[in-house]
């Protein structure tokens, strides 16, 4: 019974010291994220605002007053880039469900409405995280350029 006890509490300790690192892997990737979007606001002049979670966003039309929510369809124009310039994706006309969405989008479409443009900047956490793909790296900044055409609930 001691036995068990001490396998319990070891893999208590164990698995709280990697739960402990991996948060502070977070906080220094959030940090890292921070200086990297607030350089680029500054080296391209933009009056960004930011929401608690850490994403930067510049309402360039802010559309009608319908706006979207989560739960929404949405129709969008976006172009993706990452902060160096390179474009990772881009389309004239995307229709998905903004809950599937990367949480940035779920969160910052829902600032526009109908016919807005808005400039998010997303910090990985946000985005894809340490996730890698062909056309971006691990823990990438995002930028997307979006137009909301139209949405469904």
């Amino acid at each position: 019974m001691k036995k068990f006890w001490f396998v319990l509490m070891l893999g208590v300790v164990l698995f709280s010291g990697s739960a402990c690192k991996k948060e502070e892997d977070n906080n220094e990737q959030a940090a890292i994220d921070k200086a990297l979007i607030e350089t680029y606001i500054s080296d391209n002049q933009l009056d960004a605002k930011s929401t608690a979670s850490g994403l930067y966003y510049v309402i360039r039309e802010s559309g009608n007053d319908e706006h979207p929510t989560v739960y929404s369809t949405v129709t969008v124009a976006y172009k993706g880039y990452l902060l160096n310039g390179d474009v990772f994706d881009e389309s004239l006309a995307y229709t998905e469900r903004l809950g599937l969405l990367i949480q940035g989008w779920r969160e910052g479409i829902p600032l526009i409405g109908k016919g807005g443009k808005i400039k998010l900047i997303v910090p990985s956490a946000l985005g894809y995280g340490d996730q890698e793909s062909e056309d971006i790296p691990a823990n990438s900044v995002l930028v997307f350029d979006i137009t909301l055409y139209n949405f469904t609930n």
